[in-house]
C-alpha cells in the first residue's frame, strides 16, 4: 500500500520541521508527504525543506489552501493525494519509527476503514508541557479515553482524534471528505460518517504511535479544552450517536453539583458536612491521579486537573446551549 502523510498547517512553525524529518526516518518507503499551509511559505521554511530532502528520496510537496479550516485543507488534499492511505499528522506532532508499517498491518482487513493510534507527550517537552499531558492522561480528567494518550489494549472505536488517523482514500472519496467547517470536531463528524453511513470499522493500534507537543499549563491548556467542551457540548445535539454520553456530562455535573452543594450547606447542617465530605473525597482522588515520579509536577497536575474540569463543565454546558456555532454561521 502506498501512503499519503497530510500535514495541515496555518504558517511555518519549528515544529513542523521536527515533524517532516521524522516522517523521513519512518521504517517504510512508499509514501509522500504534502504540506498545506496558508500562503507559500518564504525564508525559513523552503532552505530547511531542501536541507531535508538532501537525506533522501521522499517527494515533499506544499500546497498553499489559503485562510481555510484544517477539514477544507485535508479535503483539498484529496485531490492530489497519490497514496492508497491518507495519514492525517498534526504540525505539532511527529511518529516513531514504525507508525506506518505497524498501521498498514490493519488494513489487510477490508471491513477496517481507519485506524488511529496513541499520541503521547514527548520527554522533550518542557514542564507545563509536560503537565498538560499528565493532566489528559489522567483518568480523572480523560475517563475511559486515556487510551488517547497512552497506549492500551487495540480495540475498536466510534471517535478518534485526527492529530493521528489513517484512512483509506477510497473512503474519503466515497463521503466526499470531511464536508464540515468544524474545528475541533471535524473528526467526530467523520468517524461518524464512516461507521454510520458506510458501515465500517475503526480500529485503535496502540503500536501506531506518535508524539504529540501539549499545550502548556495554563491558559493555552484550558483554552483548548475550552475549544473542545464547547464542541461536545453542541454535538451532543448535533451528532448525539457518539457524543450523547454520560461521561461527557460528569464535568458539568460536578460544577452544578458544588454549586447546589455550597448553597444548601449555607442552610443545612447535614448537607454541609456532607458537602465537605465531598470536597474532601473529589481533592483526594485528584491528588492520587497527580501523582508522578517527579514530584514537582504532582501540585501543577492537581490544578491542572481541578481547572480543567471546571472549563470543561463550563463550556460543555454553552455548546449544549448555543443554537449554533460561530463555524456555521
Amino acid at each position: 500500500m502506498t501512503v499519503s502523510i497530510i500535514i495541515a498547517v496555518k504558517t511555518w512553525q519549528n515544529n513542523l520541521e521536527e515533524c517532516i524529518n521524522k516522517c523521513r526516518e519512518l521504517d517504510f518507503s512508499d509514501f509522500e508527504i504534502l504540506i498545506l499551509p496558508d500562503t507559500t511559505p518564504k525564508g525559513l521554511f523552503p532552505s530547511s525543506l531542501n536541507q531535508s530532502q538532501n537525506k533522501g528520496t521522499v517527494p515533499i510537496r506544499i500546497i498553499p489552501t489559503g485562510s481555510v479550516s484544517p477539514a477544507y485543507k485535508r479535503d483539498l488534499a484529496l485531490s492530489y493525494a497519490k497514496g492508497e492511505i491518507l495519514a492525517l499528522l498534526d504540525d505539532d506532532a511527529y511518529p516513531h519509527q514504525g507508525w506506518l508499517k505497524c498501521a498498514l498491518e490493519n488494513f489487510k482487513d477490508q471491513d477496517i476503514a481507519a485506524v488511529g493510534g496513541p499520541a503521547i507527550t514527548p520527554q522533550g517537552d518542557n514542564f507545563k508541557q509536560r503537565a498538560s499531558g499528565l493532566v489528559y492522561s489522567s483518568s480523572l480528567a480523560s475517563g475511559k479515553f486515556t487510551y488517547r494518550y497512552l497506549p492500551k489494549r487495540r480495540r475498536y472505536v466510534d471517535d478518534y482524534p485526527s492529530c493521528n488517523f489513517l484512512v483509506r482514500k477510497s473512503i474519503m472519496q466515497e463521503l466526499g471528505g470531511f464536508k464540515t467547517n468544524f474545528w475541533p470536531g471535524e473528526d467526530t463528524k467523520l468517524c461518524l460518517d464512516i461507521i454510520h453511513k458506510l458501515g465500517k470499522k475503526i480500529i485503535y493500534d496502540p503500536r501506531v504511535l506518535v508524539c504529540h507537543h501539549r499545550r502548556p499549563l495554563f491558559l493555552p491548556h484550558l483554552k483548548q479544552v475550552a475549544s473542545y467542551a464547547l464542541h461536545r457540548g453542541y454535538f451532543v445535539k448535533k451528532l448525539p450517536e457518539t457524543s450523547l454520553r454520560i461521561s461527557y456530562f460528569l464535568p458539568s455535573i460536578l460544577l452544578i453539583g458544588l454549586f447546589l452543594g455550597a448553597v444548601m450547606s449555607l442552610f443545612l447542617i447535614p448537607i454541609k458536612i456532607m458537602f465537605f465530605l465531598w470536597i474532601f473525597l473529589y481533592i483526594f482522588l485528584v491528588l492520587i491521579s497527580s501523582i508522578s515520579k517527579e514530584l514537582r509536577l504532582i501540585p501543577y497536575v492537581s490544578v491542572g486537573i481541578i481547572l480543567t474540569h471546571f472549563i470543561y463543565g463550563i463550556y460543555f454546558l454553552k455548546g449544549l446551549l448555543s443554537r449554533r456555532l460561530f463555524e456555521e454561521k
